[in-house]
Formats: C-alpha cells, sequence, structure tokens
C-alpha cells in the first residue's frame, strides 16, 4: 500500500532525528522510562553498593568473631590431663570419647569427658581446653577462623545482593510486561475493528 492511499499518512514522512525535539520520542512509554531508570539504580547497586556491602559485611564479622576470639582467650585454657577410660569412638572423623581427669589451679582434681584423637590408650597424657568452671570446651577461636568467618560473610553477601539484583530486574520486567501486553490488547480492541472494517458492516 502506498503512502498517499493510507488513510494514516498525513503526508511524507519528516527527516529522520527531527520528528520530535530530542528527549520527547512519543514511542516511549511510562514503562520504558520505570524500566530504563530501574536498571540505572540496579547498575549503581552492582558496581558501588556491591563490594561496599561485602567489604562492611565481612568487616563487621571479622571485629565481631575477633572479639569473640579474645573473650574465649580470656575466659579458657589448656591443661594437661590423663585418660582415664575410653568409651567409644563418635562422630565422621571417629573422635574417641574419653574420660578425662586433670588437676586446676587449686590442687583439686578435676574429671570431664573429652574428644580426643584416634589411637589414645588409657594413661596417656593429652591436652585439653578448659574454662573457668573447669568444664572440656572447645578451643577458642582463631585470627584465621576470625578472617575466614569475614571472609565467608561477605562473600555470601556479595552472591545475595548480585542474586537480590537480578530478581529485581526480572520480576520488575515480568511485572512491566504484562502492562504493556495488557495495554496492547486493549489498544487492539479498539483498532482492530477499523483495520479489518468490522466496523462498517
Amino acid at each position: 500500500m502506498s503512502t498517499r492511499s493510507s488513510p494514516y499518512a498525513s503526508g511524507p514522512l519528516p527527516p529522520r532525528g527531527r520528528e520530535t525535539p530530542k528527549g520527547h520520542n512519543p514511542l516511549i512509554r511510562t514503562s520504558d522510562r520505570v524500566e530504563f531508570w530501574l536498571r540505572r539504580v540496579l547498575m549503581v547497586v552492582l558496581v558501588v553498593g556491591l563490594p561496599v556491602a561485602g567489604l562492611v559485611v565481612g568487616r563487621a564479622t571479622f571485629e565481631s568473631s575477633v572479639r569473640t576470639a579474645r573473650t574465649q582467650s580470656a575466659e579458657r585454657q589448656q591443661v594437661g590431663a590423663r585418660v582415664v577410660s575410653i568409651s567409644e569412638n563418635v562422630g565422621r572423623a571417629a573422635k574417641e570419647q574419653a574420660k578425662v581427669r586433670w588437676t586446676d589451679d587449686s590442687g583439686a582434681a578435676r574429671m570431664s569427658t573429652a574428644l580426643l584423637e584416634p589411637g589414645m590408650t588409657e594413661g596417656a597424657t593429652v591436652r585439653v581446653w578448659v574454662d573457668r568452671d573447669g568444664t572440656v570446651t572447645a578451643p577458642p577461636l582463631t585470627r584465621r577462623q576470625a578472617l575466614t568467618n569475614g571472609w565467608f560473610t561477605g562473600g555470601f553477601t556479595v552472591v545475595g545482593v548480585t542474586a537480590g539484583v537480578f530478581l529485581t530486574r526480572a520480576g520488575t520486567r515480568l511485572v512491566l510486561d504484562r502492562r504493556r501486553y495488557a495495554r496492547w490488547d486493549a489498544e487492539w480492541d479498539l483498532v482492530e475493528p477499523e483495520w479489518t472494517g468490522r466496523s462498517r458492516r
């Protein structure tokens, strides 16, 4: 169909790039502007917010773990204990659950249950960690473990923020597309009778 025979054409098209003032494209919908600015915001989050969030969360976790390590180091001490009896192997690493006895700072004999490495025999001397109450406990947190906690938490934060950004973009795109399709359907219902000639019957 030629341009002159079209009822929707009012004359030759103007040169490309001069149809409307710059920045006022009539084909750009509100949903397009929303998607445009959302992409920019999410890009800023990825470029700037992502590393900042990872560093802040990782450092906070590291500092918290260091404080915990200092507290545990002050409250726990390592003592020499004698294996009294070995009861059974427990856990994946086949730790041996045994009764151990040691003498505390006051000279009193103490006895408790501890998990020892395999191969220990009764009467052997082992080093165990005890708290202020004289209960066998785990070794205090080390600085390396604190650093590992910081890196792990920071990395997990980076992964979480990245996933959140992409899920936000995908979810927003889905919502906007549904609205666009609904609007196209509504507009098609208005113009389709004119195009097909059904309105003149």
